[in-house]
């Protein structure tokens, strides 16, 4: 795996962690990040990675940066949608050449440009679940925009920075610049798993409160996001 200090900056998550944050099951994340092989018509085939992750492989183990991590919540959002997986390939491949990334999904820019990729690759491989995606404007917006976007923080250069997952009305936010990616309270800095196992022990938000020296209303917000992640 790469060093320690490459990996400042960027989060880290083993493929469970992801699967929790990003509400996709892990052996999906493996397939998304590895490829994987299938039958068809009584040959073995291989269908190539979607997502090239940031961090090498360790010992066979994947391992997710929180730019993986944002990624793989597009990829999921295409699928749910009907877009074939030659279609999904392509797009990325062509995104990322346009947008000169290997994370195209997440950065601003598709936000804006999305939809004129999506539509060149639609047009050129007549493909009907991406060409109603292009065509239906309320989709796009469905598909791109509202659950995806909502919550991301980017930078000049369009990069994501962080993710407030709960919407920025709430302390609980996940920034791959503080704790290597893990879900803090913003204003304390404090694991969400922490505030929400202290409290399954004290059974009491003003107490937990006092403890950590925090207000009620950061407890109520990692206790409301670890009970999403749960649900």
């Amino acid at each position: 795996m790469a060093s320690t200090f490459h990996l400042v900056g960027k989060g880290i998550y083993s493929v469970p962690e992801a699967a929790r944050l990003a509400a996709v099951p892990a052996p999906r994340i493996r397939r998304w990040l590895r490829g994987y092989e299938y039958a068809a018509r009584g040959t073995r085939r291989w269908s190539p990675r979607v997502v090239a992750p940031d961090i090498p492989p360790s010992n066979g183990d994947l391992a997710l940066s929180f730019r993986d991590l944002i990624e793989v919540r597009f990829v999921d959002a295409f699928r749910r949608y009907g877009v074939s997986w030659p279609a999904l390939r392509l797009a990325a491949h062509r995104a990322a050449e346009l947008l000169e990334t290997t994370h195209p999904f997440s950065t601003q820019a598709f936000k804006t440009d999305g939809r004129t990729v999506l539509a060149d690759i639609a047009r050129l491989n007549d493909e009907p679940r991406l060409l109603d995606l292009c065509r239906n404007q309320f989709a796009i917006r469905e598909v791109l925009a509202p659950h995806l976007y909502r919550g991301l923080d980017f930078s000049s250069d369009d990069a994501v920075l962080r993710w407030w997952p709960m919407t920025k009305a709430r302390k609980v936010v996940i920034d791959p610049e503080r704790s290597f990616g893990q879900p803090i309270l913003s204003n304390a800095g404090i694991p969400t798993t922490v505030i929400r196992d202290a409290f399954q022990t004290e059974r009491s938000t003003t107490r937990v409160a006092a403890w950590f020296e925090i207000d009620e209303r950061s407890v109520r917000d990692a206790i409301d996001f670890e009970e999403q992640l749960a649900a």
